[in-house]
Parts: C-alpha cells; structure tokens; sequence
C-alpha cells in the first residue's frame, strides 16, 4: 500500500496536515455512531431527556453546562455582583460570586450569538452554597464538586451575564435539574 493511500484510509490528508486530526476525529465518530454507542452525559442526552421526562428523570426546567474559552481551553467563570441585606435593618451590602456553571436564559433580540446565562452555584448535601474562593487561574473546575461534601443540586442566583458565543470552543452539559429558586436561598454559604 503507498503512503497516500495509507493516511486516506486512516482519515489523513498530506495536502493538509492541519486537518488530519480532525478527519480522524470525524471517522471515529462515524463509526462509533453506528456502534450507537453514547455518552452517559452529553448536551445531547440533557436535551432528550428535558423533552421527555421519565420515571427516572422527572420533568425539570433547565440544562446546566459549563462554557470552555477559545482562546485558552479553560472553563468560562462568570462572575457577577448582588445585594442582599446586612442584618435586620434595612442595611445591605454588596457581593460577588463566580461560577463555571450557568442555564441558558434566552439570545439578545436579533442577535444569533449573544446569550444571557444565569449564573448558577452548587448546593452541597449538608445545604452550603458553594463559592470557593479561586486563588489562581488554574482553570479547574475541582473546587465546585469537592468530594468530601458531594453536590446534590444548584441555587439560581438571578445574576444574568450576556456572553458572546463566538469566544466558546467547547460546553459540557450536565444532567436537567430544576434550580432552587434564588428566593429560595440555603442559609449557609461555602467559600473554602
């Protein structure tokens, strides 16, 4: 067999080596395919199962997914500022949080690429909100799913962020939840 027959079998263009990755990429996933082999999470499973509740997966409102920057591979963290009250009186002060995780709340009218994502937390099983405090720019995901207190759900924050989808090269969606309603906020917050 000569050597161009050779890459086009396996997907490979010597004119183009910059898509040979993706030729390959596009073969294992024809393949597979017809193996219908799925993934256990996947945008696409969170959507089927969103339009068609079961047993299993009761009807729920919103698909969470985490947003991975082009410029760098590391997740997205929306960050964004709310007011709440001090203490009894009618004092409050101002916060802010950051978040991987958002739900997709609608696209900027007559925009196809403008989105505004509503910035959503984790609750933990003992009912913490968590808000780690991110002291590098590691890019990891790790500090909002700790393994000693395992994240059962997600508060809404009503804090929305309109993003440009152009800036997105990837997007993991997790299984459709229905989000605690901010109004419905845990008492305790979680910012190890």
């Amino acid at each position: 067999m000569d050597e161009s027959k050779q890459y086009k079998q396996y997907g490979e263009s010597k004119e183009k080596p910059e898509e040979c990755v993706k030729d390959v990429i596009r073969r294992i996933v024809k393949v597979q395919e017809e193996a219908e082999d799925r993934c256990a999470t996947s945008c696409e499973n969170s959507i089927r199962q969103l339009r068609k509740p079961s047993a299993v997966n009761p009807s729920h409102t919103t698909i969470p997914f985490i947003l991975y920057c082009a410029d760098t591979c590391k997740p997205f963290m929306g960050s964004g500022v709310f007011q709440a009250p001090l203490d009894k009186k009618e004092d409050t002060f101002f916060g802010s949080i950051e978040t991987p995780i958002f739900r997709a709340k609608r696209f900027v009218k007559g925009s196809d690429n403008c989105l505004q994502l509503e910035l959503l937390l984790p609750v933990t099983e003992s009912r913490d909100i968590l808000m780690p405090e991110l002291e590098d720019d590691s890019g990891t995901i790790a500090p909002f799913f700790p393994t000693d207190d395992l994240v059962i759900d997600f508060q809404a924050t009503g804090i929305c962020i309109i993003v440009n989808l152009d800036h997105f090269l990837g997007i993991t969606c997790l299984d459709p939840i229905t989000p605690i309603p901010f109004e419905e906020a845990p008492e305790s917050h979680n910012t190890d």
